[in-house]
């Protein structure tokens, strides 16, 4: 069976951070269509502040995860630090003291970060949030799961889905946040956080994939 060995792969969020870093000017472009414009400049300070704390050191996945839920839940603005925050929060958690993440550790740290996501927000899927990548993407890995295909390939059909969750907002009307009072004017454009959601979903899949034992 293939695993991820948890120490020490923490420079999959450095390569995460990378992702956001170089998208900021990209998200907020996105968002500034139907939002305020701040979505890639909070998240490239936030990932900004995380690779500084993480750079030449040696963490766990969970490690890392747990930094970037906390500095994106304490020190960055606007209204995606909070559920960023506790995703990424929520995903550490549950491989905190797992020495090997298998493809049901993975599936079981994915769903928390959905519950986590969901208590505090009501957004649902068809919403144009980012909840329109992360629970396709979810569904894609538990049903490739079951399917008997492997860590690796499950991975891969994770980021497809994620990817087409995040095309499928541009044909979406907002319901929820500032880009809701904009109603039929929101249809047409892709939504920044399902944007920064693909992007934070590739990197953790892509980064575990080139890991697996």
């Amino acid at each position: 069976m293939q695993t991820l060995k948890n120490a020490a792969a923490g420079d999959i969020v450095l390569s995460m951070a990378g992702a956001i870093i170089d998208n900021g000017a990209y998200l907020s472009e996105i968002d500034g269509k139907i939002g305020d414009g701040d979505h890639g400049i909070n998240m490239a300070k936030g990932f900004g502040l995380v690779a500084d704390r993480m750079r030449g050191k040696e963490l766990s996945l969970a490690e890392a995860l747990e930094t970037v839920g906390t500095v994106l839940m304490t020190e960055i603005g606007g209204s995606m630090g909070p559920l960023y925050g506790v995703m990424f929060t929520e995903f550490a958690a549950q491989i905190l003291d797992v020495e090997r993440i298998d493809n049901k550790t993975f599936s079981r740290m994915l769903h928390a970060g959905l519950t986590g996501i969901q208590a505090i927000g009501s957004a649902k899927v068809g919403d144009k949030t980012l909840l329109d990548t992360l629970v396709p993407a979810i569904e894609a890995f538990d049903e490739a799961t079951s399917e008997g295909k492997s860590f690796g390939e499950a991975l891969e059909l994770l980021v497809a889905a994620a990817e087409a969750g995040r095309d499928s907002t541009v044909n979406l009307i907002a319901r929820i946040g500032r880009a809701s009072r904009l109603g039929e004017r929101s249809f047409g454009v892709l939504d920044a956080g399902a944007t920064s959601c693909a992007l934070i979903l590739k990197e953790l899949s892509q980064g575990t994939r080139e890991r697996l034992q």
